[in-house]
């Protein structure tokens, strides 16, 4: 049996971000992951600027490491398209000088970007790593919890778990007692295209808010060697209220539209085409307990309007960290005292989650949401609000407030 102070419960973008700031707190941690590393995870692959500011803090050489991948894209900003067609182009960085600045945002496939995070697990004095083991048991007792896999050959005891174990979490399902609800949950699809044309220049993502897809949307995120990564998702409750088939709705749109019909028109597909779940962050939710945490998709936190979930996954998991840190100074594990936890979540995360749950909800109502892109097209002062929501949590503060929206009516 392995006896540590703190045990993470898998080693993906939240988990690995958890144990690497445990490590440089010098807090010793066990880390199990059920796969064996690299892995791939079906996802959109888009790392904005909250990755690289959330390495940075912990660790500016980390930061380093991963502006010098060679396996990502690097990217500038964002194309949001309305149902009305209208494109509006968001940089990560206003006024950005692409020969000068570095960039902030990428774009690199899971199987590559969580294998960098898990070497850099590997790299670190502080972590054990243990791959390829499923933990399918959790045993509380007063002085802790005891882990383990099904026949029990593999246990781990520890004073506080971090569960990071993805959307189907058990733990998250059955001890902390969040159930997938079909309004705040969505599904996914995604494949992998060469030869897709009219790409940015700067390799801006693209998210498509077409009126037929409502309310979902369709993405396409460049990649290196001319590779991107295509998908659509959709909330639960619509797919599940109008029969919808994503995977034919995906592919139908990209042959029969006559703008991406022109731009697929000789691209190839070059891998399947799979599906996943995305728990949104469109309700608050209690994420901590008697001696745990939930972080990234364990603990329902991917942003409601643009799907991202690794930023968000790397700022949880930094913060499940310092309270863990908090905890072992002052022997004190109880849910009362994991309840800060929670609070530093909603108050760094939460305001951009209220924000992009409100802006959801305006996707279903088209003539809205083309009158706001048209706003955001003429006005420098939100397009470099939004541009914020991309690279730094505390300026989104500002969106919060009313005398914003005040003086952008005025300014319009």
């Amino acid at each position: 049996m392995i006896t540590t102070s703190v045990c993470i419960i898998g080693a993906g973008p939240g988990g690995a971000t958890a144990a690497l700031q445990l490590d440089r707190l010098g807090i010793s941690c066990v880390v199990v992951d059920k796969a064996v590393f690299p892995r791939d995870k079906v996802c959109g692959d888009g790392l904005s600027g909250k990755v690289i500011t959330a390495l940075q803090r912990i660790d500016p050489a980390i930061a380093e490491r991963l502006r010098t991948l060679q396996e990502k894209e690097n990217s500038w900003g964002v194309t949001f398209v309305s149902p009305g067609r209208q494109a509006m182009d968001v940089p990560y960085r206003p006024n950005y000088n692409k020969q000068s600045d570095a960039p902030i945002g990428f774009v690199c496939k899971r199987i590559h970007f969580d294998n960098f995070l898990v070497d850099e697990l590997k790299r670190s004095p502080h972590v054990s790593l243990h791959e390829g083991v499923a933990i399918d048991r959790y045993t509380s007792g007063p002085d802790g919890y005891v882990v383990s896999n099904a026949d029990g050959s593999f246990q781990v005891t520890a004073k506080l778990l971090i569960i990071a174990n993805g959307a189907h979490s058990s733990f998250t399902k059955d001890v902390a007692g969040i159930r997938m609800e079909p309004r705040y949950y969505a599904a996914g699809i995604r494949a992998y295209y060469k030869g897709v044309t009219g790409m940015h220049a700067d390799s801006f993502i693209e998210l498509h808010f077409l009126k037929g897809l409502l309310p979902g949307y369709l993405w396409i995120f460049p990649l290196p060697n001319g590779e991107a990564n295509v998908g659509m998702d959709m909330l639960s409750d619509a797919v599940r209220d109008r029969k919808v088939n994503l995977k034919k709705l995906l592919t139908d749109t990209l042959r029969e539209d006559p703008v991406f019909a022109e731009r697929f028109r000789n691209a190839e597909m070059t891998s399947s085409l799979d599906g996943y779940g995305l728990p949104l962050g469109s309700k608050k939710r209690t994420l901590s307990g008697d001696r745990y945490m939930l972080v990234g998709d364990a603990a329902f936190i991917i942003d409601p309007f643009t799907g991202e979930g690794i930023g968000n996954a790397l700022y949880s998991g930094a913060i499940a960290a310092k309270q863990a840190a908090a905890c072992l100074e002052q022997n004190d594990f109880s849910a009362a005292t994991m309840a800060a936890y929670d609070e530093s979540v909603y108050r760094v995360l939460g305001p951009e989650l209220r924000l992009s749950h409100k802006l959801q909800q305006l996707v279903k109502y088209p003539r809205l949401f083309n009158w706001l892109m048209k706003m955001g097209m003429k006005n420098k002062q939100l397009r470099d609000v939004i541009s914020s929501m991309f690279y730094e949590v505390d300026l989104r503060k500002k969106l919060t407030k009313p005398s914003f929206y005040f003086k952008l009516l005025l300014n319009r």
